[in-house]
């Protein structure tokens, strides 16, 4: 009796382990199933682009919540090396300077929306997260007649919940692959080294449009970027909107 007892529990418990090997070999084989264990994968934002040919695009990117003294010499500098960006901009910032909204446009950069009050996002309720958004694009689209593409969260803090709320607004959540930390008060040449190493074609940088240092170190960046043959662009001309996936390093590729 003990040995048929003992017999059959081994042979259910190899069982159960073939029926595991199977099922993984199963999963890893078609790479379409997203859920194990209850557990889904990630929805990631665009921190990069894989660019494709032999164009070196990067994409130049300015976030807006507090001042704006600096603002229209960033437009000027970038004027002076026929390079376009993209600013990330505030509801509350919106609202303060509406004049400078519509010179970053007329300027031919790129707006997109950075929330309304610059909250952590992932903490506020589905619908405080839309009327975050939405305010700003309808502000945006009254100053502008253009309703933006892109999303970036405050502090870069994002979750599925916040992605999937983007996503339903038709939006893309846009990331970094650079930080220049010039919100840390670093020196221009400081700045510089952060990104100029770690430049390649595909990248989005970001920079605070009142930094202490921007100006200062925004021309040595053009000029190092320029000079190993970088083209500085919109993210409209960098990142797709549609028909694409994202890996998970965050690296947007177009979908096959």
């Amino acid at each position: 009796m003990f040995l048929t007892v003992k017999r059959n529990s081994l042979l259910a418990a190899l069982t159960l382990a073939l029926a595991g090997i199977i099922l993984a070999s199963s999963v890893s084989a078609t790479n379409t199933a997203k859920v194990f264990f209850n557990k889904t994968v990630r929805k990631i934002p665009v921190y990069g682009v894989e660019v494709e040919g032999d164009e070196k695009l990067v994409a130049l990117t300015f976030d807006a919540a507090w001042g704006a003294d600096k603002t229209q010499g960033i437009l000027d500098i970038m004027r002076e090396f026929d390079a376009k960006g993209t600013f990330f901009l505030v509801g509350f910032w919106i609202d303060k300077f509406e004049d400078e909204v519509k010179a970053i446009d007329a300027a031919g950069f790129e707006i997109g929306n950075h929330s309304r009050n610059h909250l952590n996002m992932p903490k506020l309720s589905d619908s405080e997260m839309r009327l975050e958004i939405e305010y700003v694009n309808e502000r945006i689209c009254a100053l502008t007649g253009k309703t933006p593409k892109f999303f970036r969260a405050p502090f870069g803090d994002y979750s599925d919940r916040l992605m999937t709320t983007v996503e339903q607004m038709n939006m893309v959540g846009i990331q970094w692959s650079i930080d220049s930390l010039d919100w840390k008060g670093l020196e221009k040449e400081a700045i510089m080294e952060r990104i100029l190493p770690r430049a390649k074609s595909g990248d989005i940088i970001l920079f605070h449009n009142n930094s202490d240092h921007v100006l200062d170190a925004l021309p040595l960046v053009l000029t190092a970027l320029k000079g190993k043959g970088f083209k500085f662009v919109t993210l409209s001309e960098l990142v797709r909107v549609e028909n694409f996936i994202v890996d998970n390093n965050g690296i947007q590729h177009k979908k096959p």
